[in-house]
């Protein structure tokens, strides 16, 4: 294994204690208040609220995916890939703060747009990830891949965990998972991203709030996207010592 893809794997073993780490008092705190609040949202809501993100999310897929240049870097080695994508996280995160400031100085009703303007942000990049790392999103099974790795990068420490193992053992799992469950998907999104999402709406603030807030989710989206092809790439490779 080369120096920098040996790099690249320890680096990738580091991510995954921090993923499988247990996550902060607050948070674990904030996640069964969420739950508490979702188990007394009658189940019509959910589905209501389910139907609208997956419509929203597939829209989402369908135009990302048509103004995706694909494999972007045929023929590049791991070292180029991850320097190309490190240009397009500074783009996205640049893009997302811009929006962000947008939505959260314009009150209650920008504030409402931002959900599905970061969302659709966020897909692009993850199209454009997979494009760099080679994959072509043509096929389902990539698009399905896409969606997981948005789901490791936003979601509660068990299902987290869960999609971990599941993305480190893709090839051998994928032809079994016919869709997402969307159910789980927008619960795991909404609950990650609600308290912040709150804050953007307080007047006076909710500029500042909304920069910051989708440049790191951007941030870290780029972190979980890069790791996640990473991970497959290199699982073909020779394992370090």
């Amino acid at each position: 294994m080369r120096e920098y893809e040996l790099k690249a794997y320890h680096e990738i073993e580091e991510w995954k204690r921090r993923i499988n780490k247990r996550s902060s008092m607050l948070n674990r705190l904030s996640k069964k208040a969420q739950t508490k609040v979702n188990s007394i949202i009658p189940e019509k809501a959910h589905q209501i609220i389910t139907d609208s993100i997956k419509n929203m999310v597939k829209a989402t897929l369908i135009g990302s995916n048509a103004t995706t240049r694909k494999k972007q870097s045929a023929s590049c080695g791991l070292e180029v890939m991850d320097h190309m994508l490190e240009e397009k996280v500074s783009t996205y995160r640049k893009t997302a703060a811009v929006e962000g400031a947008g939505t959260g100085a314009g009150g209650i009703l920008l504030g409402l747009a931002d959900f599905p303007l970061l969302l659709s942000i966020k897909m692009k990049f993850l199209f454009e990830a997979a494009a760099v790392y080679g994959f072509d999103t043509n096929d389902y099974e990539e698009r399905l891949f896409l969606l997981h790795v948005f789901q490791l990068a936003f979601s509660s420490d068990d299902k987290r965990k869960e999609t971990l193992k599941l993305i480190e053992e893709w090839d051998d799992r994928k032809e079994a998972l016919a869709d997402m469950d969307w159910k789980v998907f927008q619960q795991e999104y909404r609950d990650y991203i609600d308290f912040v999402k709150m804050l953007q709406l307080v007047p006076g603030i909710g500029a500042a709030v909304g920069a910051y807030a989708n440049y790191n989710l951007l941030d870290h989206l780029g972190e979980t996207a890069k790791n996640a092809y990473r991970l497959r790439i290199l699982k073909t490779a020779p394992r370090p010592d």
